[in-house]
């Protein structure tokens, strides 16, 4: 079997035979070219395992091979040599398409590094395809908007460039790093996820970095960081825009020269780690308000990868919404969506995305009866997308009473607006009763108008009360102690007067510490 074969395109002999020397070593075959017209030569007559090329050369620039090698030989990972300092190069380099780069001088344990994770790209599709099939991909679905994401963290996979996965908080960001780390060469290597936000201040450059035995007080053993533990792997910086400015100093370095000193060193020690960062803020705005230093964000950013909102792919909910009752279902058997479910889910809005629908369908399967979800279960609050939402206190009164409207078969837009219809029953808990008490006759095309929202008025309110909660409360208590009374205290029938299910009302019974009367 003939060894690997790399391209080295140089117009400095020195260096030239310097990278020669070094790859021969590695037990690799070597050509070399001092400019681009014989680099294009070896290109045409030869395959190769890696092509390592300086950024300016006699006959042009190292970039117009990036781009060509990129687009004709999608399976030859290309690096580039770059001046020292020259960071800009190298991130127009990366987002061209190479798969990495190294800083003149040419560190030889860097160079090694670099050349081991190229030559582990053509080799990884064999041990990752098991007998047992393909891996199913972290992200489920099969709308549209997920399939060009999964193609896009294919292409990325391949490359060592920083990526900064942008999206709404709860959209998936973690889980596209380690879908990225589980398709890249790095697989088999660490994947270190790091919360930015919540590690103090004063203990952030040990985290990252380590530490030396005695070098502060409690110092008793070393200790590697987060760099280390990553080292040949990837390394994700989870809302990095809560770094603060001091340690975003200390990280850029760590990311630019790829060496870190522990606290207590004097020397530097390499690490080889994939970073990717992800946020849901906007890192530009932060570089306007001076909150993100314009250096590390252009380092961090060469890639960006934007994950889309739930909203945006509905079409992927009856898949989600199995593979989270998978995880749910206990000892009992899987649970499973009753009628109606899908389509109230489909009139959410879901400004917490999929951890949101997994809070949903968590609270609807302690609400449900024999691992059947209903519609009425759910418990959605808020307006569906293009909805105005109703007035806070107007909500808020009636929250422990949304899942009546879930219930309710009045189009998709009935879901997240409580239909009135079984709250009419009872008086209103105020003097305000006549209005409410005729919504029956009305009450599915109330439903049904996206503009209207299909909920009693709000009491009057002369003063506004000191303590909300308890004022809520207490109107929450009234209504149940009302439908109660009018069915003699039988729960069951109290239940669905109110247009919930009877454990939603047995568990409001115990908060609000309401007792059945000894006969």
């Amino acid at each position: 079997m003939s060894s690997p074969r790399v391209l080295v395109v140089d117009d400095e002999a020195d260096l030239r035979e310097l990278l020669e020397i070094t790859l021969v070593k590695m037990g690799l075959d070597v050509d070399s070219a001092e400019n681009l017209q014989q680099a294009r030569g070896f290109l045409t007559r030869h395959e190769y395992a890696l092509v390592l090329t300086d950024m300016r050369l006699p006959d042009g620039l190292g970039l117009e091979l990036v781009r060509e090698v990129s687009a004709a030989c999608k399976n030859t990972p290309i690096a580039v040599v770059t001046a020292f300092g020259s960071a800009e190069n190298a991130v127009v380099a990366l987002k061209a398409g190479a798969f990495d780069y190294v800083s003149k001088p040419v560190q030889l344990d860097q160079l090694r590094v670099l050349v081991q994770s190229a030559l582990k790209v053509n080799q990884a599709p064999p041990p990752a395809a098991p007998s047992q099939g393909p891996a199913r991909s972290r992200l489920r679905g099969n709308s549209a908007v997920i399939q060009a994401l999964r193609a896009q963290i294919g292409r990325l996979a391949r490359s060592m460039a920083p990526i900064a996965i942008t999206g709404e908080s709860g959209s998936g960001k973690e889980l596209a790093a380690r879908e990225i780390h589980a398709q890249s060469s790095r697989a088999e290597r660490p994947f270190i996820a790091v919360n930015c936000g919540a590690i103090p201040e004063a203990l952030m450059e040990a985290e990252f970095f380590g530490y030396r035995k005695g070098a502060f007080t409690g110092a008793s053993d070393e200790r590697d960081g987060f760099f280390q533990a990553a080292h040949g792997g990837t390394l994700m910086l989870d809302e990095v825009a809560d770094l603060p400015l001091a340690m975003q100093v200390k990280l850029l370095r760590a990311i630019q020269e790829r060496r870190v000193r522990k606290i207590g060193a004097t020397a530097e020690e390499p690490v080889d780690v994939r970073i990717i960062s992800a946020t849901h803020q906007d890192l530009a705005r932060c570089v306007e308000e001076g909150k993100f230093r314009q250096d590390l964000f252009y380092r961090l950013n060469v890639i960006e990868l934007s994950l889309p909102p739930l909203r945006e792919r509905l079409d992927d909910l009856p898949e989600l919404t199995g593979a989270i009752l998978e995880r749910l279902g206990s000892f009992g058997g899987t649970p499973v969506l009753g009628a109606g479910v899908l389509e109230a889910l489909r009139a959410y809005s879901f400004p917490g995305n999929v951890r949101e629908l997994e809070n949903i369908l968590e609270r609807a399967l302690a609400f449900s009866s024999d691992g059947v979800i209903d519609a009425a279960d759910l418990a959605l609050k808020g307006a569906a997308p293009g909805r105005a939402a109703p007035p806070p206190n107007q909500m808020a009164a009636s929250d422990p009473l949304v899942p009546a409207g879930s219930a309710a078969p009045a189009g998709p837009h009935a879901a997240p607006a409580p239909a009135p219809a079984p709250l009419s029953t009872a008086p209103a808990p105020q003097a305000a009763a006549a209005p409410p008490a005729e919504a029956p006759p009305d009450a599915a095309p109330l439903a049904a108008s996206p503009a209207t929202p299909a909920l009693p008025p709000p009491p009057p309110l002369d003063v506004l009360p000191s303590n909300l909660p308890d004022y809520l409360a207490q109107i929450e208590r009234d209504i149940i102690l009302r439908a109660l009374a009018q069915t003699q205290f039988n729960r069951t029938q109290a239940a669905q007067l109110l247009g919930i299910s009877f454990r939603q009302l047995r568990y409001q019974m115990q908060k609000l510490n309401i007792q059945e009367p000894e006969a």
